[in-house]
């Protein structure tokens, strides 16, 4: 039995803390370039392709959260586990690897040497400086991950309100001194101009925070029980609250940098990236000393999400595998993705999409089904039902995703002609949505309908 008398009640001070955890986690790499870009691509609809945006970007780390609060899972394996242990372990290794040593964690070093460092330099000279910068970067992400439970300090009281505050510095000037007007900007292209909802919602993709919320419950948990809280009702409130808040500001930074991105047309084409555009709006109004300010505060942001995907990483794994230290876990994880890391941006986000593109829809519907878990009760036939009709849109869309050498074979272009002729949102990159939905369908049928059979079978016969 839990004693709930011992529990100690939060202060604002407290969800703050948490809050602000939460946001030093989610802010990072991704978050910095992918708005900024998406508003150059939007342009006159950078409002509703934000909002899009803010769906994948923001609304679904909160449902994640939210999602682990509601089935008291201890993570990522107990949340899945309903599937099966063999697809649990599956899904769990496929999402700590991409958050961890394969892609997020590697392009936590490589979007902020891209931006502040790599594109002022002989691209001759870009190899060796990365190759100092990353062995810089990951030895300090070690050391601030090697405790799991220093990991507010480290995030919430040293790098976030350094960050914070460059970032209010930026933002003063965007706002004081505008580039132009972004309503009157033209969109790239036909994408954005009839579908900027759907395609700012695709882009949020590239943050992977929806994934990363799944495997960040571990942790948020972890360091709420040791503020003080037991119940597990307390617990789902705490994350909530905390989620609201930290993520909300997120939200809120996402807007102004999409309309900052719109702006910035005014002024500068369309750019390769949104590190690009980034520092070239800091030149903008601050010259060479918003160069400077840009290195230091891609450098502090991305530090923060660092430091949040090794510890929950080796968390995770250490976990499921007791047998390997958390420590073993996390040197593996700091060495791996500074390894990756050298290979550089552009080949990390070309291999990065395709699993993005098919882990994507495995967690969205992942993460409904465990928030609306107590409708049937938990149980495991929906959830199978379910992934079941989501698994083959998911994998056609990986391939169709893939680089060239796997998406332009005769077998991926076949794939793809099926997808397209016969699943219905496939052009909108939604071609998962109507199958799981079926799934899902299927599935409460199935659990109703043998739930009123074990009724019947199980009710006394009234004639005897």
């Amino acid at each position: 039995m839990i004693n709930m008398e011992n529990e100690k009640k939060l202060t604002m001070k407290h969800y703050l803390l948490i809050a602000s955890m939460l946001f030093g986690m989610f802010f990072g790499a991704g978050n910095l370039i992918f708005p900024i870009h998406l508003g150059q691509l939007a342009g006159a609809h950078w409002l509703t392709a934000g909002l899009g945006f803010l769906i994948s970007g923001t609304l679904l780390p909160l449902l994640a959260i939210i999602a682990i609060s509601v089935t008291h899972s201890n993570g990522i394996y107990e949340l899945a586990k309903p599937i099966g242990n063999r697809y649990a372990t599956i899904f769990m290794i496929l999402v700590c690897l991409t958050l961890g040593p394969l892609f997020a964690t590697p392009r936590t070093a490589t979007v902020p040497f891209q931006i502040g460092i790599g594109n002022y330099i002989n691209p001759s000279q870009t190899p060796i400086f990365l190759l100092i910068y990353s062995i810089i970067f990951f030895g300090i992400t070690y050391w601030a991950s090697s405790t799991p439970t220093g990991i507010i300090d480290s995030i919430g009281k040293l790098l976030n309100p350094a960050f914070l505050i460059l970032l209010a510095i930026m933002f003063g000037f965007t706002f004081t001194r505008p580039m132009g007007t972004a309503g009157k900007m033209a969109a790239s292209g036909t994408a954005y101009q009839d579908g900027s909802f759907l395609n700012g919602f695709l882009q949020g993709y590239n943050t992977m925070d929806a994934i990363a919320g799944l495997l960040f419950g571990i942790a948020i948990v972890s360091t709420i029980k040791g503020l003080g809280q037991r119940k597990s009702s307390h617990i789902s409130a705490t994350i909530f609250k905390s989620g609201a808040l930290g993520i909300g500001l997120e939200a809120i930074i996402y807007l102004i940098l999409i309309w900052v991105g719109a702006t910035s047309l005014n002024h500068f084409p369309i750019s390769a990236d949104g590190g690009i555009a980034f520092g070239q709006i800091a030149n903008h109004y601050l010259g060479l000393g918003g160069q400077i300010i840009l290195a230091i505060m891609a450098t502090l942001t991305c530090l923060t999400t660092s430091v949040g995907l090794s510890t929950s990483f080796s968390e995770a794994l250490h976990n499921k595998f007791p047998q390997i230290s958390y420590r073993t876990w996390n040197i593996l994880t700091c060495g791996l993705s500074f390894i990756i890391a050298n290979f550089g941006l552009e080949t990390i986000i070309a291999w990065s999409t395709p699993m993005l593109m098919f882990l994507y829809p495995l967690a969205i519907t992942l993460i409904l089904l465990s928030i609306l878990s107590p409708l049937f009760k938990r149980n495991s036939i929906v959830y199978i039902w379910t992934t079941a009709f989501t698994l083959i849109p998911a994998f056609l869309g990986m391939i169709e995703s893939a680089p060239a050498i796997i998406s332009k074979t005769a077998f991926a272009q076949a794939l793809m002609h099926f997808d397209k002729m016969y699943l219905p949102l496939a052009s909108y990159g939604l071609d998962w949505v109507v199958p799981a939905l079926i799934g899902f369908a299927l599935g409460l049928a199935n659990y109703f309908t043998k739930g009123w059979l074990t009724t019947q079978m199980t009710q006394p016969n009234e004639n005897n």
